[in-house]
């Protein structure tokens, strides 16, 4: 049986902080993608899953939420995925930017935490 969604945190290339409800059977990491002021893209780890292996079945959900407050962002993301057959999960995002206007921000949600060691 899958276990309750735990919740984590992390900060991204600008320092916005970021809480992540994850689920800790499925869930390796989130990276978040951003464009630099240099124009240059930077990629950084939001967020990893301090454990290595699931304990349990991760259920027939992934599902991953990601809130940032300053940046009025909440995002949930929920697929039915009975057969444990999805790995990765790409979320683009529009935010308000650092100097007015918007700017897009991406996550990236690595998933599919191998199974206990027996």
């Amino acid at each position: 049986m899958a276990r309750h969604n735990r919740e984590g945190s992390g900060a991204d290339q600008h320092g916005h902080e970021y809480v992540v409800g994850y689920q800790p059977d499925w869930l390796r990491f989130v990276k978040v993608t951003r464009v630099l002021e240099s124009g240059r893209q930077s990629t950084k780890t939001l967020f990893r899953n301090p454990h290595e292996y699931r304990e349990a079945d991760p259920g027939d959900r992934v599902r991953t939420q990601i809130r940032s407050r300053a940046q009025g962002l909440d995002v949930e993301v929920s697929v039915f995925d009975p057969g444990e057959q999805v790995q990765r999960i790409r979320v683009s995002c529009v935010v308000d930017g650092d100097r007015g206007g918007s700017e897009e921000v991406e996550f990236v949600i690595e998933g599919a935490l191998p199974p206990g060691r027996s």
